[in-house]
């Protein structure tokens, strides 16, 4: 009882501590985002106490907070959902019941969760594809790919490619009557550096060239190269997604290595050989002026880790080192950034360098925006920042597909 009582009594005391911590001063409902930021710091100071006694791994406690979020496949008057396998891989379905004299479109829905968290089942994104299907009348398909650290990169990709590959298949699209010149793929945060992935690999494989109409990122983490780009460092400490939790939680990805881990937090951490990449991700190049300007830059410091990590040089980890002549395939491209977000600039120069490439982009960038803030769209929080996001991603959809 007096251990139980003196756990109270501290999480108490650091929720008023950081109920009070500094947030931007353009962000609507301040109050809100406070309790979102102080919920997050004292969870992942948890997860860490937690971790460092033996008691669960850090990212166990994300895990089950976002597990309270889950929801079964609830039809309405509108939309029949399904939970159903593409070849094994969990996929949710969301089908206008309405009949239509003419073939649909399809948007492809990616999750997010820092590759180890998260779920298609979590009611952000269950309302977000049932508001998609009901103001596109389009058929939407969520994937659950295998997270990590239980399945390390490659297998998240993996599933994510077989799960669209599958779903393009003249049948499928059949079955369901989607139109295969207007499909979409889409993704927030690591769900959008999926996107990026998929959508460059496909547009690479003869097969499947072309066949996506457009792609859609939401706030998307593009890069491992550079952890230290002027908004890495403006929000090191958040709101919401702070770069330390950012970067332990997503290195989960690779391998469960502190040492990484270490090596990322310091900006230390690419291979031997790998110089050439850095040019790609060159933010002093490719920000706007305006971020750059109070700022300067430093290249990472490569060849200081002694365990070798080659993923780190793949552009299937970092869709943002892609080439040029890669960029110049892909399709018409929606992203999304948020001023207060430590992933805002993996956004903005992937905005610069498709522009440059060629490619049509509609850019949104929202100026009192945090990460993740389409999570915290429904119960209990109800951000309206989010709401104006999920509105944004889904008129583009409109008139797009």
């Amino acid at each position: 009882m007096r251990c139980k009582t003196l756990f109270l009594g501290l999480s108490c005391l650091l929720f008023a501590y950081y109920i009070y911590a500094p947030i931007p001063e353009n962000i609507e409902e301040p109050w809100k985002v406070r309790i979102i930021n102080a919920v997050m710091k004292i969870s992942s100071l948890m997860a860490t106490l937690f971790e460092n006694m033996g008691i669960m791994k850090f990212e166990d406690i994300f895990f089950g907070l976002m597990n309270l979020q889950n929801t079964k496949p609830v039809s309405d008057e509108n939309i029949t959902v399904i939970d159903t396998d593409f070849g094994g891989i969990p996929v949710r379905l969301f089908l206008p019941k309405k009949k239509s004299d003419r073939l649909r479109p399809a948007v492809i829905n990616i999750h997010g969760g820092a590759f180890c968290l998260g779920s298609y089942k979590m009611l952000c994104y269950d309302s977000l594809n049932r508001l998609t299907a009901n103001r596109l009348d389009a058929v939407v398909i969520a994937p659950d790919y295998r997270l990590a650290p239980q399945y390390l990169f490659p297998a998240a990709l993996e599933d994510c490619i077989f799960v669209v590959k599958f779903f393009l298949q003249e049948t499928v699209l059949e079955k369901y009557g989607v139109d295969p010149s207007r499909i979409c793929i889409s993704g927030d945060s690591s769900g959008g550096t999926l996107v990026a992935t998929v959508t460059q690999l496909l547009q690479d494989d003869p097969e499947y060239k072309n066949k996506l109409k457009a792609q859609a990122l939401l706030y998307p983490g593009l890069q491992a190269i550079d952890t230290m780009t002027p908004s890495y460092q403006e929000y090191e400490h958040g709101p919401f997604l702070s770069r330390k939790m950012a970067i332990k939680l997503s290195c989960l990805y690779i391998a469960e290595d502190e040492e990484l881990t270490k090596a990322i937090l310091r900006n230390e951490h690419m291979p031997e050989g790998s110089r050439h990449l850095f040019k790609r991700v060159n933010w002093s190049d490719f920000l706007p002026e305006k971020y750059r300007m109070i700022h300067v830059y430093k290249e990472p410091i490569f060849g200081k880790l002694n365990t070798s990590y080659p993923e780190l040089t793949y552009s299937k980890v970092s869709p943002l080192i892609a080439s040029d002549s890669q960029l110049q395939r892909l399709p018409l491209t929606y992203i999304l950034t948020c001023e207060h977000d430590i992933l805002r600039d993996d956004g903005l120069i992937y905005v610069t360098r498709l522009r440059n490439a060629g490619v049509p982009v509609t850019h949104d960038h929202v100026e009192d925006g945090i990460h993740g803030a389409v999570s915290f769209a429904t119960a209990p929080v109800y951000l309206n920042l989010g709401s104006r996001i999920k509105d944004k991603y889904i008129s583009w959809l409109e008139e797009s597909l």
